[in-house]
C-alpha cells in the first residue's frame, strides 16, 4: 500500500483528493494536516466521506509526513516549496497541486505570483504533471507540478494541431469557462451564491496566471513562437469546465484528416474521448470523472478549426490528474481508483 499524506485537506481539491484515494485500491491514507481543524474528525466536516475517511485533520508540526510514501499539497501558492526540501529528503514523493513547480522560468512564476521561488534547485528536477504529454517523464519524477484546470484543457485542445503543424501557432484563441469551485472554498464575495447565481461574467482579461505556465508547455509543441489570447470566465454552475479553442488553419485540409490527427493522438488514453465531428461535449458528461471530452467543428468549412473541450475542473482539472501522476509514479495501473462514471443528470 502507497502512505498518502494531504496537506490542505480542507479545501474543494483536498476533499476531492480525499474522495478519490479513500476508494484506491492502492491508497493507505495516512495524514491530513489543516492547522485551523486539527483534531476534527474529517467526516465531520465532509460527511460525505463518512464511513470512508477515519482520520482527523492534524497541524502539520504533528502529521508524521515523512513516514508517507507520497504527499499532495491541497494548498495556497508557496507551501509546497517550504516544505518540499525536508520531505524529498526523507524520500518522499511531492505532488503539488498549486503553482510552485509547474513554471520553469522563475521570473516568470515570481512575476506572477509575486513572491520569491525558495528552491529553484528542485524546480529544475520538477515535471509537469500532464500525463498524456508527459507520461515518460512523469515515471521517474520525485516532484510532480500539477497543471492548473484551464492549461489541461488548452493543452489537450491545441496539442495535435500544434504537432501537425496544421495551425498558426501566433494567433491561439482560447474562450474558457469555469463552474465556482475553481475558485477555492473560501469566503469571498463575488463567490457567495447570491452574487454568482444567475450571472456570468468574464475575469482576468488583462492577464491570467496560467497564460505563462500554458505557453511555455505550448511552446514545447511548436517551432514557432506561440501567441496565445485566453479569456477565463464564470459560470454559476458549481464545477465543470468548457473552453472553446480557436486555430487558424495554415495549410488545406480535410475534417477528416483534422479528425485522425486528434484520434491518433489519443487512441490509447483512457481518459480523453474525442467525438465525432461536430460533436458539442456538455460539462455535465464528465462531471464528478476524470474524462476529458472533446470535439472539432470547422464553421463553413473554412479557415478556422474550433476544439470543444470540457472536464471536470476539480477531477481531471485537479485532484484526478493528480492521482493519475501518482499512479504513474508508482507503478500502477493508471486507471487505478479514476474509473468513475459522470454523475448525470
Amino acid at each position: 500500500m502507497i502512505k498518502i499524506g494531504i496537506v490542505g485537506g480542507t479545501g474543494y481539491t483536498g476533499v476531492e483528493l480525499l474522495r478519490l484515494l479513500s476508494a484506491h485500491p492502492a491508497a493507505q491514507l495516512t495524514a491530513i494536516t489543516s492547522r485551523k481543524e486539527d483534531g476534527l474528525p474529517v467526516a465531520e466536516m465532509y460527511p460525505s466521506l463518512r464511513g470512508h475517511v477515519d482520520l482527523a485533520f492534524s497541524s502539520p508540526d504533528k502529521a508524521k509526513l515523512t513516514e508517507c510514501d507520497v504527499v499532495f499539497f491541497a494548498t495556497p501558492h508557496g507551501v509546497a516549496m517550504a516544505q518540499a526540501p525536508a520531505l524529498l529528503a526523507a524520500g518522499v514523493k511531492v505532488i503539488d497541486l498549486a503553482a510552485d513547480f509547474r513554471l520553469q522560468d522563475v521570473s516568470q512564476f515570481e512575476k506572477w505570483y509575486g513572491m520569491p521561488h525558495s528552491c529553484p534547485e528542485i524546480l529544475k528536477e520538477a515535471v509537469y504533471g500532464l500525463p498524456e504529454l508527459n507520461r515518460a517523464r512523469i515515471k521517474n519524477a520525485r516532484v510532480i507540478g500539477n497543471p492548473g484546470c484551464y492549461p489541461t484543457t488548452m493543452q489537450l485542445g491545441f496539442y495535435p494541431l500544434l504537432k501537425a503543424g496544421v495551425i498558426d501557432a501566433g494567433n491561439l484563441i482560447a474562450d474558457c469557462k469555469s463552474g465556482v469551485s475553481g475558485a477555492g472554498r473560501k469566503a469571498e464575495m463575488s463567490l457567495l451564491f447570491s452574487e454568482a447565481s444567475d450571472s456570468f461574467k468574464a475575469y482576468s482579461v488583462s492577464g491570467h496566471r496560467h497564460i505563462p505556465e500554458t505557453i511555455e508547455q505550448l511552446q514545447a509543441m511548436s517551432s514557432d513562437r506561440i501567441d496565445l489570447l485566453f479569456t477565463p470566465h464564470l459560470v454559476p454552475m458549481i464545477r465543470g469546465m468548457h473552453s472553446t479553442l480557436y486555430g487558424r488553419l495554415t495549410r488545406d485540409i480535410s475534417n477528416d484528416a483534422l479528425q485522425a490527427l486528434f484520434e491518433d493522438a489519443y487512441k490509447d488514453e483512457a481518459f480523453i474521448d474525442v467525438m465525432p465531428f461536430g460533436s458539442h461535449p456538455e460539462t455535465r458528461s464528465t462531471r464528478g470523472s476524470n474524462m476529458l471530452r472533446l470535439a472539432l467543428h470547422r464553421p463553413n468549412n473554412g479557415k478556422t478549426v474550433v476544439v470543444l473541450v470540457v472536464q471536470d475542473n476539480l477531477v481531471k482539472g485537479a485532484a484526478g490528474q493528480a492521482v493519475q501522476c501518482m499512479n504513474i509514479m508508482f507503478g500502477l495501473d493508471e486507471t487505478s481508483g479514476l474509473k468513475h462514471v459522470a454523475v448525470m443528470p
